[in-house]
């Protein structure tokens, strides 16, 4: 059941699943172009990466009612699909209530069959007002953020891009905060980073015997690839402690840096990037974390034991219709598969300022370590768009907004100098991904049948059908979903 749940509700969460196509080796990305002349209706754009809408949108005019017309649609369209699994999670709790009603009405005396029909109805309705849950609370205004940013950024961008060229123009750029890119490696960011081994050594042992840290991908190439990429990345970064690299069995798309050097990709962030610069440029923005001790900062107020051990306080929140987070859900439902987004929430993103400057330094270790700097907003624009906010958990709505972190991120980019040759591919990238590709089907086949923490498992139940909408189809689809009945399910 729970490899069922795991896939129905990511799948759910979809805002678009169709994947970005992987960089030739030795070129850029490609964008998509505009015939000269020629201007799209404005919501044909918000569909279109932001790497495109940073080109076109300085060459784009719309009057003033396509925009207010477009703003009027997103807000009416985000109303309406909350609305929709809203009234889909009262009508599951209407069915449950009945349901649980009728069983324990039956009491000793129901028929075996009976009994299990009505645990499989109780089990699949549980999942599915979850996922309506998380759907309205999360996952549909994160969708329609991205999409906000989007138009946000074709009506701001032009002037924002015309004061930057000025900026570079000028050499005002250079007096930015960390503009003297030229001495990474011998800037002291926050100083005191050999404090934190110990405080991180710390942590990883107690995340180990409190079994909340997953097993390490059984493969030494694997371990061996992410750990010269991390290293290749450190060595062009500001980090002054020993880099502790690990690959994780766990499908979430994530990556955290606990202090001290310790940094943990999970096996799900391999299989979603689609190079190496985008698996880089994430793990540069990790290490940039641990270079400006963010995490060292914030665990002083939040230790690892208060995140973990008040369970019951958290699931308390999460049955009465409140959300704490939903990776603090993904925790509770999946075990330790929820870790990465509880720890990236609670330790590192809850600070907007930190994961700003996260960005900022992550992008120039990248461009320092040869890599193409676009690889982190082009990873960021396909969780944003094209993974949905479950697998993808870095960066959820506790994290600065997104039009503010994408033209802060291209602004970045912008004022450093320019590098004849950037990585975006490698054969060694491309050999690990053969090399993942039957581990994560065999870890898959090995989790079907693992307990949840919030469900209650019934043997030979069918599973709800996922909600109806077809891969590499916008929003939209999803939020015209029909209701499900696990009863007919079942029967």
């Amino acid at each position: 059941m729970s490899e069922f749940l795991r896939k129905c509700i990511a799948g759910c969460l979809s805002v678009l699943l169709a994947l970005l196509p992987g960089a030739p080796a030795s070129a850029k990305p490609q964008t998509t172009s505009v015939p000269a002349g020629k201007t799209l209706p404005i919501h044909q754009y918000l569909q279109k990466p932001y790497l495109d809408l940073f080109e076109l949108a300085p060459s784009l005019t719309f009057s003033a009612s396509e925009v207010e017309s477009e703003r009027q649609a997103l807000k009416s369209g985000e109303s309406s699909c909350r609305n929709k699994f809203k009234e889909h999670a009262k009508t599951y709790s209407r069915q449950l209530e009945t349901a649980r009603s009728e069983l324990k009405k039956g009491g000793a005396k129901l028929e075996d069959q009976k009994r299990h029909i009505l645990h499989c109805t109780i089990q699949n309705l549980e999942l599915l007002k979850s996922e309506s849950d998380v759907l309205s609370a999360q996952a549909i205004p994160n969708a329609y953020d991205n999409l906000n940013a989007k138009l946000d950024l074709l009506l701001q961008w032009p002037e924002q891009n015309r004061l930057t060229l000025a900026e570079i123009a000028s050499g005002a750029q250079n007096q930015r905060r960390w503009a003297d890119v030229k001495d990474i490696g011998f800037r002291d960011i926050a100083p005191g980073q050999r404090d934190d081994i110990k405080r991180g050594q710390e942590a990883v042992d107690q995340l180990k015997r409190a079994g909340m840290l997953p097993p390490e991908v059984e493969n030494k190439a694997i371990q061996q690839y992410a750990k010269s990429v991390a290293d290749r990345v450190a060595q062009h970064s500001d980090l002054k402690v020993p880099l502790h690299v690990a690959v994780l069995q766990s499908r979430e798309i994530n990556a955290f840096a606990l202090p001290g050097g310790y940094l943990y990709l999970e096996r799900g962030l391999l299989e979603a990037a689609d190079d190496e610069a985008q698996l880089a440029g994430v793990i540069a923005h990790e290490i940039a974390h641990d270079t400006a001790r963010h995490s060292a900062k914030l665990m002083k107020r939040a230790t690892i034991a208060s995140i973990f051990y008040q369970a019951a306080q958290v699931a308390a929140i999460l049955l009465t219709g409140g959300m704490a987070g939903i990776g603090l859900y993904y925790a509770l439902q999946y075990g330790y598969y929820g870790l990465g987004l509880v720890l990236d929430l609670k330790l590192l993103g809850i600070t907007r300022d930190y994961e700003l400057e996260a960005d900022q330094l992550g992008i120039q270790y990248a461009w320092n370590a040869g890599y193409d700097t676009t690889g982190f907003i082009r990873f960021f624009d396909k969780m944003a768009t094209k993974e949905g906010y479950v697998n993808g958990v870095s960066w959820f709505r506790t994290h600065p907004p997104f039009y503010q972190r994408m033209v802060d991120a291209q602004r970045e980019i912008m004022f450093l100098p320019k590098q004849s040759v950037q990585t975006v591919q490698t054969s060694e990238f491309e050999e690990m991904k053969r090399q993942l590709a039957p581990i994560a089907l065999e870890a898959e086949k090995e989790e079907v049948g693992k307990p949840t923490l919030l469900m209650t498992k019934e043997e030979g139940c069918t599973p709800p059908k996922k909600l109806e909408y077809k891969p590499g189809q916008p929003i939209e689809n999803v939020c015209a979903a029909p209701l499900r009945d696990p009863a007919v399910d079942q029967e």
